[in-house]
C-alpha cells in the first residue's frame, strides 16, 4: 500500500500545514470511520465537531474553517477542498486492471478493421468490419463494436459496452460497463385504430450516428441513441453519470455534467458547462443555455436561458420554485382555517 508523510501530501495539494509534518499517512476515509494513520477531510464548519472524536491523524481543511489540530495531529489547509480531495485520492488509488497490448485468443476482429499501436482487445470482444481503433486504446471483455465505427487513441472501454455501427468516439474517452451507444432512437408513427382495422405503430428508421468528443466519460448503463437523420453529439470534456438516457439528435456542449438518471428527450440542445442534477428530465426540442444549472428532479418544459438555475415541476427559476414550495407548505394550515370558518358559518374573509 502507498504511504506518504503529511508534508508530502501538503506539498502535492499546495496547502498550509499545521502540526507534525512527519506523520505517516496510509489511507483516506471519512471522519467517522477513519482509523489511526488515515487522513480525512473537513469540508464545512458543521463538521468541525466531528474532528474531535475522529481517529484520523490528519485532515484536509477547507477555507474559512476555524479548527485546531490537537495533540500529535495535523491539519492541511487548502483553498479548494474538493480539488485537494481528488488529488489525494489519486495518490492512494490502486492501479486499474491492466491488459497487455494485443488480441485475446477469443476476440473476434474483422480483417478489414484497423487497429493502432499497442491496442488491447480482451476476451470475447467483437470488432466489426471497417472499424478504426486508435493507439493505446483498451477494449475490455465482451465489448461489441459494430461496422464502420471509429474509436480514438487512449480510450478505455469497459466490459459489456455496445457501440453500434457508424459511431465516432474521439481521444481519451472512458466508457463504463454496459453503456450502449448508437441504439435506434424511440421514434414511431402512431397507428390509427379508429381508422385502420390492422393499425400498428410504424417504426421510423434512424439512419444517423453518434459523435462523442475528446475526454468524455460515460457512466455505467447509460444509453445514447443515434440520430434520426444526423448525429447525436456529445461535446469535449462532458461527463455523464450512470443510467442516463440521451435520445436521438440531442446536442450536448463542452464540459457539461449530467448526474444519474437524467433523461433528455429527442432533439434537446444543451450549451457548454451545463450542470443537471439527478433525475432531471428535459422535454424534446428544448434548448438549455450555456452555464445553466438544472436541479435534481426538475421537469424542464421550456427553453432555459444561459447562466440561470431552474428547479421544480414544471421547472422554472429557482427563486420562483422555492416560493411556490413555501406556499404549498402553508396549505394544511390554510385548509384548517377554512374548515373552521365553514363551521362558524362565515366564509366571506376566505372567499375574498
Amino acid at each position: 500500500m502507498s504511504s506518504y508523510t503529511a508534508q508530502q501530501i501538503c506539498d502535492r495539494v499546495a496547502g498550509r500545514l499545521v502540526g507534525p509534518a512527519d506523520l505517516r499517512i496510509t489511507g483516506v476515509d471519512a471522519l467517522e470511520s477513519a482509523t489511526d494513520g488515515q487522513l480525512s477531510f473537513v469540508t464545512s464548519p458543521r463538521y468541525v465537531a466531528r474532528w474531535e472524536h475522529s481517529r484520523a491523524c490528519a485532515a484536509l481543511v477547507g477555507p474559512s474553517i476555524d479548527l485546531e489540530p490537537g495533540n500529535g495531529r495535523t491539519l492541511i489547509h487548502v483553498a479548494d477542498i474538493d480539488m485537494a480531495i481528488a488529488t489525494v485520492l489519486a495518490m492512494f488509488a490502486p492501479p486499474p486492471p491492466q491488459m497487455p497490448p494485443g488480441l485475446h485468443r477469443t476476440a473476434v476482429v474483422d480483417p478489414t478493421a484497423r487497429l493502432g499501436c499497442d491496442v488491447a482487445v480482451g476476451p470475447h470482444a467483437v470488432i466489426g468490419p471497417h472499424c478504426q481503433i486508435g493507439d493505446r486504446t483498451v477494449i475490455h471483455a465482451n465489448v461489441t463494436i459494430l461496422d464502420h465505427c471509429r474509436i480514438g487513441s487512449d480510450c478505455c472501454i469497459w466490459p459489456g459496452v455496445v457501440i453500434r455501427e457508424r459511431c465516432d468516439l474521439a481521444d481519451r474517452c472512458i466508457i463504463h460497463p454496459n453503456v450502449t451507444i448508437g441504439a435506434d432512437g424511440f421514434g414511431y408513427c402512431p397507428g390509427r385504430p379508429g381508422i385502420d382495422a390492422h393499425a400498428q405503430h410504424t417504426k421510423i428508421p434512424h439512419i444517423g450516428s453518434v459523435k462523442i468528443g475528446c475526454d468524455v466519460e460515460i457512466g455505467a448503463a447509460t444509453c445514447i441513441d443515434r440520430g434520426k437523420f444526423a448525429a447525436t453529439i456529445i461535446g469535449d470534456g462532458t461527463k455523464i453519470d450512470n443510467l442516463c438516457n440521451i435520445a436521438h439528435n440531442c446536442r450536448i456542449g463542452h464540459h457539461c455534467v449530467l448526474a444519474g438518471q437524467v433523461g433528455l428527450a429527442g432533439s434537446v440542445t444543451v450549451g457548454d458547462w451545463v450542470v443537471m442534477g439527478g433525475k432531471a428530465g428535459i422535454r424534446d426540442h428544448v434548448t438549455i443555455g450555456s452555464g445553466a444549472k438544472i436541479a435534481a428532479y426538475a421537469a424542464v418544459m421550456n427553453n432555459v436561458p444561459s447562466g440561470v438555475a431552474w428547479a421544480g415541476y414544471p421547472a422554472q427559476k429557482v427563486g420562483t420554485a422555492l416560493r411556490q414550495e413555501a406556499a404549498l407548505r402553508k396549505l394544511p394550515g390554510l385548509l384548517k382555517r377554512l374548515r373552521a370558518l365553514g363551521r362558524g358559518g362565515n366564509l366571506r374573509p376566505v372567499d375574498r
